[in-house]
């Protein structure tokens, strides 16, 4: 859903390419707005991130190599990640725009799910982590609100290299993650990997099944610090009848312990759908209770003391209380209270708060309360559970009477001297060797010295003078070439062990992907194609073609099939249909040579069947043409009159008539006449008329003498 807020950034555009409409969320690291791809015409998610984290270089450094390796995870049920820069100060991560709402939307409108709705949106979520574990990526912040689901039903999680970004350009005195799903070891200060991911899975379960998290707390830290010393209990508890197989599957997943988890989503998975397909209807349909509430933590967590937290910890962090749980930022780490439990010998985490009798002398009197007033009175017991007690400790005596209090022998002062001196040289050897180790040793502290832009053998040979031994890991990178190195894992200028090892993270250059078929197609086709490809669209240039219709394109630059990196410009070029002709004029021209002026421009002559007289054209040559001009394309007709000449007429004569009438006469026959007056033509009569009596051409002059 978006959000109707007032925002700056709102109708801006960001690096001259992306057009913000609307604000979708904000988090803890970043805003999210809906914006247009100009270029690609698109919709996109634009993640604009908050300015603490703009203004950090080596974050914006680890952030473009964290989104080019997320970028080339393209999977059905993760967000992928399309583009990613600076503008000014803005930085920004451009990715897919799933239009619809988020898991954690479901959770806060429904409450506890049936398991059948629960494990049914967990499926792709697992699948899609599985597909990332498998290509070598950890999520590191996995919870509902970042699980997309689509307005028709396709479910995504997003946000793959934001988290592991932060995590590693922050400093090591701090952590960060959403504190409600954090694994234990990642609050220790421990390395993650796809049992992390697992575990923050099996939390989110949790809360879907039972419309509550499993641990809380005021802050933050009260929640982290349950994490590493509670359980998460049976989701059972919370809803009756619940399927054991469900309730081992959570535990599974959220066990302390790493190594008792599933080794990665890929083994979640089958688990999961190996239940899905046992369960009976009824235990996939079970209704949990309507409602839950909020606060008191769920049966069956074991909760540890947890110290009260100072008024400069509340400031600093976030309660995770709330519907949203934001990634938050936690404090430096401080040593965890001693651990202890109601009963002595109870482990921590076990359920059961019924004390028996024979168990009230074990129970630890609270701080501050010594008197036994304080405490109920235990139970009186029966005539025969009192003689069984005495006997019990008359036994009990026998024993510890039988029991030396003392050694039989013990030995001379000289032997416990040198017995004493020998202990001695045996722990400083232990301390010599502990400091030559930690000190000289493998296990002396180093930093990571900077292999980037190095060839393997050269950084291979730089962290072996260090003293480091090394690993590799093949990564495709758009910007450094094959068989270079990117960087490391931990990154150079990390202090850490010489017996650690470091991972070189080695270019396999640039990922490529064969180009689409776009010849023949429309252009419309052609750039859909381009933007499903995550291609660019280069220039488009239109050229005529006398067999391709207009809009068709003809080419594309480079080839269909040829290997590109993503966002490469394809270049087209596009029908613009027959090429027009101008029609020539050839009105007047001979027939024969109307028609080769036809033809050679490239269009059919066809001659009229009849002929027609011209008093101005002579005979054979054209009257007139159709069409007489414009344009028209290769192979179109043009139709040619050809003229007969000038017709014949008789010319009757007007000799001994008046002049006037004589003219009137000749003219509306078609004839040109000419007086000539003899002594002024006083009578008026035509005296002598030429020609006369005779055919001659229409139009031809008459002569009329006139006296």
């Amino acid at each position: 859903m978006q959000e109707h807020v007032s925002d700056p950034f709102v109708g801006t555009l960001v690096d001259n390419r992306y057009a913000v409409r609307s604000r979708l969320a904000r988090g803890g690291m970043s805003t999210v707005y809906l914006a247009v791809d100009q270029r690609l015409e698109r919709d996109v998610a634009l993640k604009v991130l908050h300015p603490h984290l703009a203004a950090d270089e080596n974050f914006l450094g680890r952030l473009g190599r964290e989104a080019k390796a997320a970028a080339r995870l393209s999977h059905p049920h993760v967000v992928g990640v399309l583009d990613q820069g600076t503008d000014g100060h803005t930085a920004y991560l451009v990715m897919e725009y799933i239009k619809g709402h988020t898991l954690r939307e479901v959770i806060t409108t429904k409450g506890a799910l049936p398991p059948r709705l629960a494990l049914a949106l967990i499926d792709p979520v697992v699948e899609g982590l599985a597909a990332a574990h498998a290509a070598g990526f950890i999520h590191r912040d996995v919870k509902p609100e970042n699980v997309l689901i689509a307005d028709d039903g396709r479910i995504k999680i997003g946000d793959f290299g934001l988290a592991r970004a932060v995590t590693t350009s922050t400093s090591s005195g701090t952590l960060m993650g959403t504190v409600a799903y954090m694994p234990p070891e990642l609050v220790l200060g421990k390395s993650a990997d796809t049992r992390s991911d697992v575990y923050s899975v099996g939390i989110m379960l949790f809360e879907m099944l039972t419309g509550q998290q499993p641990f809380d707390g005021e802050v933050p830290i009260q929640v982290a610090y349950q994490h590493v010393n509670g359980t998460v209990g049976p989701p059972s508890d919370l809803v009756p009848g619940l399927a054991t197989e469900v309730d081992e599957l959570v535990q599974w997943c959220t066990a302390n312990d790493p190594e008792n988890r599933p080794v990665d989503a890929n083994a979640l998975l089958q688990e999961l759908r190996h239940i899905r397909t046992n369960l009976s209807d009824r235990e996939l349909d079970l209704q949990p209770p309507a409602a839950i509430p909020a606060g008191p933590p769920a049966l069956g967590i074991a909760r540890e003391p947890v110290p009260a937290p100072d008024e400069d910890s509340r400031n600093r962090t976030e309660s995770i209380g709330q519907v949203s749980n934001p990634t938050t930022v936690m404090p430096p780490g401080r040593p965890a209270p001693p651990r202890y439990s109601p009963v002595q010998g109870q482990e921590p985490g076990r359920r059961g708060s019924d004390l028996s009798a024979t168990h009230a002398s074990h129970v630890l009197t609270p701080p501050g309360e010594d008197s036994e007033e304080s405490w109920p009175a235990a139970p009186a017991l029966s005539k025969r559970a009192l003689r069984k007690a005495d006997k019990e400790e008359e036994r009990a005596r026998a024993r510890a009477a039988a029991m030396p209090v003392r050694t039989l022998r013990e030995g001379s002062p000289r032997r416990r001297g040198v017995l004493w001196i020998v202990v001695l040289v045996l722990a400083a050897l232990l301390a010599t060797g502990a400091g030559w180790f930690f000190g000289m040793g493998p296990g002396a502290a180093a930093t990571i010295p900077s292999v980037a832009n190095k060839t393997l053998a050269e950084a291979q040979q730089l962290l072996s003078t260090a003293g480091f031994r090394s690993t590799t890991q093949d990564v495709f990178d758009d910007d450094v070439p094959s068989g270079v190195v990117v960087g490391s894992e931990p990154e150079a200028g990390t202090e850490i062990r010489k017996f650690q090892p470091v991972s070189l993270i080695v270019s396999k250059g640039p990922q490529l992907f064969p180009l689409p078929q776009l010849e023949g197609g429309t252009l419309d086709e052609a750039k859909n194609a381009l933007n499903a490809a995550e291609m660019a669209l280069g220039t488009v240039t239109g050229e005529f073609n006398e067999e391709t219709p207009a809009g068709i394109v003809l080419a594309q630059d480079p080839a269909p099939g040829t290997p590109a990196r993503r966002g490469t410009p394809v270049a087209m070029v596009v029908s613009k249909g027959p090429e027009p002709i101008p029609v020539p004029s050839v009105v007047g021209k001979d027939e024969d040579d109307a028609v080769d002026a036809i033809e050679a421009a490239g269009l059919n002559a066809e001659v009229a069947r009849e002929e027609v007289f011209d008093r101005n054209i002579p005979e054979g040559a054209v009257v007139s043409q159709a069409p007489a001009g414009g344009t028209l394309t290769r192979g179109q007709t043009v139709t040619l009159t050809i003229s007969k000449g000038p017709r014949m007429v008789e010319v009757p004569s007007y000799i001994g008539r008046q002049a006037g009438e004589a003219r009137r006469a000749l003219e509306a026959l078609g004839f040109e006449v000419r007086v000539n007056n003899i002594l002024g033509g006083f009578f008026g009569t035509v005296r002598d008329q030429d020609p006369v009596d005779t055919e001659v051409p229409e139009g031809s002059v008459i002569t009329l003498t006139v006296v």
